[in-house]
């Protein structure tokens, strides 16, 4: 299973045994070695390719996935299990080639057409049923039922007079964004191949070599253990993406030696979570929404995880900052040393990780394909195995490949089965009216339109996986949420009187009293009448004036701040999956860790506010660092003010101006404002590590 995802509540693997656990291992092994030909030799048509990937994930799950809990052992179930696995892949397999006839039909299903996709279609229900809960599959019927009978009953701009049922199971199957469709080949090619890529890391000692890195460079320092939490589970997040395998296998080390420091258990817990939720927001994996969010904006994936990084980085930084100052304010002292060193870990197996992901980021850099860069990767990894103690031979190579499938039959299925749903919202186009509801609800304002899209993700994180949660959400919001980024352009040259003669003629068009853009217009003032406008004349207002370059990174930034937001479920009570599992592991209550971890990871809330009011993604270098280094030290004195303490406790009057002063460094304010917002926060910590006037605050 791919972390990644949240499984459905006590889901269990079923235990396979003897002949049948040999035969299940050959086929992940032959489903790996396929895909991985497929993205060298592209031998069969991308419709076939995405079936017969959906074919192996689903036989998969059908087998290893019982259909009633407790049943992990029944025969009956075994073999009930079983036919519907063959029932759904050999359906899946017979569709691409039946396409080519439902065309000579124009457009006509067969009844075996009609069984196959219909078995598809309860197949994908069914095993999403069982391997996420009821959410995703309860949004499948909900949106099929939609176009097909009940959307005409409902009125207002949401109803839809109907399609018929072949039509329906035709654009099901067959359409862009259908099962086999854009998502499906992110799913089949992208997708799974990090995936073996970062089994091919953990198998090869990688993950030990994290932990080591991050005890050797931080584990001396104030807060260590928390620090090393935060710096294995960003590396981690390299490898696999994923916020609950993060805090699984790194937590295991770094919470109890949180403990051990001093630090209270749901703290301890807290940090693990937050540090691991940022493994999803840490390049060049990012999950699967990273490979997504390149389809649905047509953005280079490399483009993508090369504007990711200060932001991610912010965030760990925002985490490592929390961990200080909580231990200064425990007064704890740095952990004692225990041998490791950059040496010893590098030499261990410094190799088997450092190689790799140098190389697959200087191919990513280079413009390769992220689908070359990472079959490079796994040959890296196995070449520069041998330069360790944990040299891959054949058996290690079976057994990642074997690893790597199983870690994706929850992935796979899933983003197949999404398709169905994301169809329905591109057929029906309620994408575009959604956007319109969240426009006129947010009265333009940007701010309050980040605020809802903030509580959508909350609550489809609590049912939804976090990949599914960003897919729903991006088809939502995110023409909505770009077209107000992209209007900070607009509002600028109105303010600065640079619009063209034909966009003030158009302007003219949507204002009752075109007597106010006679004179000369306050930033506040054109913000209030580019936010009035009605969508019929603010959407070619916004084509005419706003560059394209802007408009690209507009479109980056309101998907990125969507994915961002979409991983708050992670920490934030009441379903708080990674913070659950760091709470199981630190032996502490589930909701005070869920809501330590919340506190700790307000970098997921803040640094998507800097995206989208500065050019935080804007591609001038320049300007990013710049706005990078005003966040760091705006976050360092945000967190202070929220725990109440820098480099030594300090009293609320203090609290308040940090907050304040923080808060200055990361607004879009004038640079000279920043600068000495900064320089005072700065000179605040100084002044703090000697303790002047400190009784007197």
């Amino acid at each position: 299973m791919m972390p990644d995802e949240k499984p459905a509540e006590g889901l269990v693997q079923r235990d396979v045994a003897g002949w049948p656990k040999v035969a299940l291992n050959v086929l992940c092994f032959l489903i790996a070695v396929g895909h991985i030909y497929v993205a060298f030799d592209p031998v069969i048509s991308e419709v076939q390719r995405n079936a017969y990937h959906f074919a192996g994930f689903a036989f998969l799950a059908a087998v290893l996935y019982p259909m009633i809990r407790g049943a992990q052992t029944n025969r009956v179930m075994r073999v009930l299990d079983l036919c519907l696995g063959v029932a759904v892949a050999v359906s899946a397999i017979y569709l691409p080639y039946a396409e080519q006839g439902i065309y000579d039909r124009g457009v006509k299903l067969a009844p075996l057409d009609w069984v196959a996709a219909i078995i598809c279609v309860i197949g994908a229900v069914e095993l999403t049923r069982r391997l996420t809960g009821w959410v995703i599959p309860v949004l499948i019927v909900l949106a099929l039922s939609y176009v097909g009978f009940w959307g005409k009953y409902i009125g207002g701009v949401f109803s839809f007079p109907g399609l018929s049922w072949e039509s329906i199971a035709f654009r099901s199957i067959y359409g862009d964004d259908a099962m086999f469709g854009t998502i499906a080949r992110i799913s089949s090619t992208y997708v799974f191949l990090f995936i073996i890529f970062g089994a091919f890391l953990l198998r090869s000692g990688a993950g030990d070599f994290v932990i080591n890195l991050a005890r050797a460079v931080a584990g001396r320092m104030v807060g260590g253990p928390g620090i090393v939490a935060v710096i294995a589970s960003g590396l981690t997040g390299t490898i696999s993406g994923s916020a609950v395998a993060n805090t699984a296998s790194t937590g295991v080390i770094t919470i109890p030696l949180m403990k051990k420091a001093g630090f209270p258990p749901k703290f301890a817990g807290g940090v693990e979570a937050a540090a691991s939720t940022g493994g999803q927001l840490m390049p060049p994996i990012m999950g699967a929404g990273a490979f997504v969010m390149a389809s649905f904006t047509q953005i280079p994936y490399e483009t993508i995880v090369a504007v990711a990084a200060l932001p991610a980085l912010l965030y760990f930084l925002s985490v490592v900052f929390f961990v200080r100052i909580e231990a200064r304010r425990l007064s704890l002292p740095p952990m004692e040393s225990d041998g490791v060193t950059l040496g010893s870990a590098f030499r261990s197996g410094g190799a088997s990780f450092v190689i790799p992901i140098g190389g697959l980021i200087f191919l990513l850099v280079s413009g390769f394909t992220p689908a070359y860069a990472a079959v490079f990767g796994i040959l890296a990894v196995i070449g520069s195995s041998w330069l360790t103690e944990n040299p891959m031979g054949p058996r290690a190579v079976f057994e990642a490949l074997v690893m790597g499938t199983k870690s994706m039959v929850m992935t796979a299925v899933l983003l197949c089965a999404v398709g169905l749903v994301v169809n329905v919202i591109a057929t029906a186009g309620i994408g575009n009216t959604f956007s319109l509801m969240i426009a006129e609800w947010a009265g333009g304002n940007l701010f309050v339109a980040i605020v809802l899209i903030a509580l959508a993700s909350l609550v489809l994180g609590m049912g939804l996986p976090v990949t599914a949660a960003y897919i729903v959400l991006a088809t939502l919001s995110a023409p909505a949420l770009a077209g107000m980024i992209s209007d900070r352009f607009v509002i600028d040259a109105l303010a600065n009187g640079t619009l063209p003669e034909t966009a003030n003629a158009i302007l003219m068009f949507g204002l009752p009293d075109p007597s106010v853009l006679s004179g000369p217009l306050s930033p506040a003032q054109a913000a209030a009448i580019v936010q009035s406008l009605p969508l019929e004349i603010a959407a070619p207002l916004r084509d005419m004036v706003v560059p394209s370059e802007v408009a690209l990174a507009a479109l980056l930034s309101a998907h990125m701040i969507i994915f961002w937001l979409s991983q708050d479920s992670n920490v934030t009570p009441p379903v708080a999956l990674a913070a659950f599992t760091a709470a199981a592991i630190a032996k502490a209550p589930a909701m005070a860790t869920g809501v330590a971890s919340w506190k700790l990871a307000k970098g997921l809330y803040i640094v998507p506010l800097m995206i989208a009011f500065t050019p935080f993604l804007g591609g001038d270098w320049m300007v990013m660092l710049r706005i990078f280094a005003f966040g760091v030290v705006g976050i360092y004195a945000l967190a202070a003010a929220i725990q109440g303490c820098m480099e030594r406790p300090i009293g609320l009057v203090l609290r308040v101006v940090l907050g304040v002063l923080g808060t200055a460094c990361i607004w879009p304010l004038p640079i000279w404002m920043q600068g000495l917002a900064a320089l005072l926060i700065i000179g605040l910590v100084i002044w703090n590590s000697r303790g002047i006037g400190q009784q007197a605050v």
